[in-house]
């Protein structure tokens, strides 16, 4: 990931900042003379404070005697505090033979140590009503918390304890767990995932054999193997001193108090080796190098990719721009080259920078019967056109808008403002980064982007690469023409030999967790609302903390609405898709550009149950993004040209869904539980059959039939009060009233005992479980469903569930595991589900099943304990961001809640009782009667024919190619239709939904 696109900010920032003039980006930062040293020897280096009216992240900057520098930020916006340890070591300190290592360790580093026990760290943060994480690039890798503030001395002490007292407490049997669980992570994101497999193409082809980039962070999986304990081992000591750490702590704290807890719980352990700097030369290619590999994927891909710069040097940025210009979004020359003209699925470019090096990536993804030689043509053509054409200001002024109101948004979170401290800190050794990055942009010309598009594209070499589809009919580009030299390499001498464990000594009692203070009094937002004469609810909530503005237009229907029209499926979402093209006034690419003006996002979704507009503006920006948004939605452009091209990319897009396990047991599942005769069962891009036969005329009366004000609700969040936008909807007042008629709940299919039905994946790495049933629950705030949500926490609904416990850190099948009960307006499914390894197959289906039978038996005291602490603490996490207090906003309206629901589900959670859960248990997870899906290879159907269960085999469509083996009714064969996307992990919040996390390096 490029660093500065989560470190950016463009607009004048004004800070009051006390240190020693730093040299310009492109030198090596300067010294930086202690402020003052505290009796402790502990030393403040810097202190950026905040001007009234000005937007920055005030901090300050410290040094311990044993070189871990501190970074503090006070922020009491909210009542919580984010703490992020980042150790400057990534895949970039591993050789040849030993790739994945930093990765690896990362997922050691959460298995216990020497005062806190096996898989505790999880518990403990959970059960304080936290969450975590931790990730690794080919840079950095870092650990972080985000915790109600009254716990921040535990988050403290856990960070402390795995970085001083980790090794006594590492055994063959965590680490032999953890090597399966990083091998099931590279099966799932690489060798399961279509494309997974491009990147480390990418990466050896254009880097020197040895070179530290030349690998991907997952690393290999020969390699892995080939690790042991005691490379681990050293590998803690190597890297994992405090001198090569930042610990920087974010949110409602006492800068003086923090620097008092670093001091207790890291000042003892000692430093370790010291950490050169690392800086290699960039990669010199002397001709195209071509290469290719076969995939399982619909659409071949081709990918240019150009050596650039590494972070932080000075034309990094103007890279950037241009990456921006050829090829994002529909102002870009490559979306009006093969895009617009239907030649491919979707082809953009990008600039990637690294501590190490950079490269610009052009990619592409033509349509069947397109060649990916053609291909490379027209993106040759397209650079040609560029070098005709140059750079115009409204180029670098919409790259300019864009990246302020990135960096603006970003800063929404404690986590944000802390992640990005301690990125500058990693990178730079200035936290206040910020500065150098303004002077870079502000002074950007379009002379600077023409000048590095000369430098390092213009008759420049490349790597070419060809994702080919397995099934064949595609050539490469060209014939492959380059092999690896690995003549000259030497393996680097990190130190290695001769490191020993110094245990630290304290003065205090390290094994007893810290008692958390008072808990803080979280307050819901404040909130205005009102009713337009047509019906349009609007509710709203001010916040001042950034100068922006969220905003999301509910309508209510979606997917649903095809209910009486299933051969129609898949127009809602073909609609909304119709509205972000033009407008009456705009056509697609004018009125994207306008937007990339303002730095504005105005975008249209359909989902299952309702289409959503999605409005995000800077403050300053607001009137102007509005016109859009009316525009987008009151007066579309519905150009025939556009819907041919977008009807034909759903259509492509949903027969792609055979390459994708994870879609197909989704596919199969939905199809299973909610039947034929129920819209639900086929998701909502529809089938190649269904979207092949909508008209424009169907969009057109479908837009005119359903879009309107009486059946949706706006939602309003930021720095925005109730009478400035009042004055802004002047056109929402205006829209007509229609007489819509919303469908009725329907029943699913309820099978008479669990049987499995088994897909067939040729080849698969992994195999995609699905376990559950149709619920007769729809979502309430206060019954059964928040009960049964609070019920299934301990089973699935927490990283330390029983399912998750077993499945990944005590077998170690898989990179994650869960369970969840969903409902909306209408009753929605029980399901646990996970990727597991394909010769684990069988096994996992085994302790699913034995997980769900048995949760009825009961549960503890101690676990009754932790759901109470951790859901009951993690209020203070509920509404810190724009996104969040929207989220609470549009359940409030869309489910006729008062905001005192939230004190009710405090109540009920309090009263919890072991019986309770039991019952619910007992109640809603009969498994006995659920269907258990599984996708994978068919050498796994043995093992899951001795299970014990019916099993019938079915196609990719649904259709049994096995004589039926069980009496539960099969729905009628539908045809692939797209799945709403699942990620790694779920976090349930206070039972609405379920809400959706992607995290690196642990689930």
């Amino acid at each position: 990931m490029n660093l500065r696109f989560l470190s950016t900010l463009g607009l004048a920032l004004m800070t009051s900042v006390s240190f020693a003039q730093q040299k310009p980006a492109t030198k090596a930062p300067a010294a930086k003379t202690a402020l003052a040293t505290l009796p402790s020897g502990t030393k403040l280096i810097e202190k950026v404070t905040k001007q009234p009216g000005q937007l920055v992240i005030p901090y300050e900057k410290y040094v311990l005697p044993n070189g871990l520098t501190l970074v503090v930020a006070e922020d009491h916006s909210d009542p919580l505090v984010h703490i992020d340890v980042t150790y400057h070591v990534g895949s970039a300190r591993e050789q040849i033979g030993k790739s994945g290592f930093a990765h690896f360790f990362e997922h050691m580093m959460f298995q216990g140590s020497d005062h806190v026990g096996d898989q505790q760290h999880f518990k403990l943060v959970t059960a304080a009503g936290g969450t975590l994480n931790g990730s690794t690039n080919q840079d950095r890798t870092n650990y972080f918390e985000t915790l109600p503030s009254n716990q921040l001395e535990t988050g403290l002490w856990l960070e402390a304890d795995r970085m001083g007292f980790l090794l006594d407490a590492v055994s063959q049997k965590k680490f032999e767990i953890q090597r399966s669980t990083v091998k099931n992570e590279r099966g799932q994101n690489y060798d399961n995932r279509p494309y997974g497999l491009a990147s480390e193409y990418i990466s050896k082809t254009l880097y020197p054999y040895g070179h530290p980039y030349s690998w991907l962070t997952i690393g290999y999986l020969e390699d892995l193997d080939r690790s042991n304990v005691d490379d681990l081992k050293n590998f803690f000591l190597r890297w994992y001193g405090p001198n090569n750490a930042t610990l920087t702590v974010g949110g409602d704290v006492k800068p003086a108090e923090v620097v008092k807890l670093a001091e207790k719980y890291f000042g003892s352990i000692k430093r370790g080796p010291s950490v050169p700097v690392q800086k290699l030369p960039a990669p010199v290619l002397t001709a195209d190098r071509y290469v290719s590999y076969q995939d399982n994927v619909r659409f071949p891909m081709l990918q240019m990719v150009f050596p650039t710069v590494p972070n932080g040097h000075p034309d990094a940025y103007a890279l950037d721009a241009l990456a921006d210009i050829i090829g994002s979004g529909k102002t870009s020359l490559l979306y009006k080259n093969l895009v617009k003209t239907q030649k491919t699925v979707q082809a953009q470019a990008y600039q990637q920078n690294s501590e190490l090096g950079g490269f610009l990536d052009f990619v592409a993804l033509p349509f069947p019967g397109k060649t990916l030689d053609s291909t490379e043509v027209i993106i040759r053509n397209t650079l040609k056109e560029f070098e005709k054409k140059g750079v115009t200001d409204d180029d670098v002024q919409r790259f300019k808008a864009q990246n302020e109101a990135q960096i603006i948004n970003s800063l929404a979170s404690v986590q944000g403002k802390v992640s990005q401290l301690a990125a500058y800190q990693t990178y730079f050794n200035n936290p206040n980064y910020l500065t150098v990055y303004l002077k870079e942009l502000r002074g950007l010309t379009k002379a600077d982007v023409q000048r590095v598009y000369d430098k390092y594209i213009k008759g420049k070499h490349a790597v070419i690469l060809s994702v080919l589809p397995k099934t064949g009919g595609v050539a490469a580009a060209r014939p492959d023409n380059y092999t690896i030299d690995q003549a000259g390499y030497k393996a680097p001498d990190y130190g290695y030999n001769g490191l020993k464990y110094t245990k630290a000594t304290d003065t205090f009692d390290r094994s007893k967790q810290p008692t958390a203070g008072t808990n803080p009094v979280v307050k819901v937002p404040a909130l205005y609302q009102e009713t337009l004469p047509n019906g349009l609810k609007v509710v709203g909530t001010k916040n001042t903390e950034i100068p922006a503005v969220t905003m999301r237009l509910t309508i209510r229907g979606g997917h649903r609405l095809e209910q009486a029209m299933p051969d129609k499926a898949g127009l809602a979402q073909l609609t909304a898709s119709m509205l972000n093209e033009g407008s009456e006034k705009y056509t697609g690419e004018q009125f994207s550009a306008a937007l990339d003006k303002l730095g504005s996002s105005v975008s249209v979704n359909a989902g299952d149950n309702e289409t959503t507009v999605y409005v995000q503006s800077l403050t300053k920006h607001l009137p102007a993004t509005m016109a859009l948004l009316e525009q987008r939605l009151l007066h579309p452009r519905f150009d025939a040209a556009d819907f041919a091209r977008v009807k034909k990319q759903q259509i492509e897009l949903i027969a792609n869904f055979a390459n994708q396990p994870a879609v197909m047991a989704d596919l199969t599942y939905n199809r299973l539980v909610y039947g034929s005769n129920n819209i639900a069962g086929t998701a909502v891009a529809g089938t190649t059959t269904s979207v092949g036969s909508i008209t424009l005329d169907d969009v057109k009366s479908f837009y005119n039939t359903y879009y309107a004000p009486n059946v949706s609700y706006l939602v309003a969040v930021g720095d925005v009060d109730q009478a400035t936008l009042d004055k802004q909807l002047g056109f929402l007042k205006n829209w007509a009233k229609k007489d819509v008629t919303i469908p009725a709940d329907m029943a699913g299919v309820q099978p008479d005992k669990t049987t499995i039905y088994f897909v067939n994946k040729p080849g698969a790495a992994q195999s995609e479980i699905r376990v559950g049933y149709l619920t007769d629950m729809k979502y309430d705030a206060t019954g059964p469903y928040y009960r049964a949500y609070l019920a299934n926490y301990l089973l699935g609904g927490a990283f330390n569930s029983r399912i998750n416990l077993n499945l990944r850190e005590n077998k170690g099948y898989t990179y994650g595991a869960r369970s969840g009960f969903a409902g909306t307006r209408y009753a929605g499914p029980f399901t646990a589900q996970a990727g597991v390894r394909a010769d684990a197959t069988a096994a996992s289906v085994k302790e699913f099943m034995s997980e769900i039978s048995n949760y009825p038996n009961g549960i503890s005291d101690e676990e009754l304990a932790f759901v109470q602490s951790s859901i009951g603490q993690s209020d203070a996490l509920k509404y810190e961001t724009g996104q969040q207090k929207a989220g609470f906003l549009s359940r409030l309206v869309e489910y006729n809640l008062d905001p005192s629901y939230v004190q009710q589900q405090t109540d009920i959670l309090k009263n919890l009782k072991k019986e309770d859960v039991q019952a619910i248990a007992r109640q809603y997870l009969p498994a006995d009667k659920m269907a258990i899906v599984v996708v994978g290879d068919d050498k796994q159907l043995p093992a899951l024919q001795a299970l014990g269960y019916p099993v019938v085999q079915l196609d990719m469509e649904g259709k049994p190619v096995a004589a039926e083996m069980t009496k539960m009714p099969m729905p009628a064969p539908t045809e692939m239709a797209a799945p709403t996307d699942e990620k790694m992990k779920k976090q349930f919040d206070d039972g609405s939904k379920i809400k959706t996390k992607t995290k690196k390096g642990k689930s």
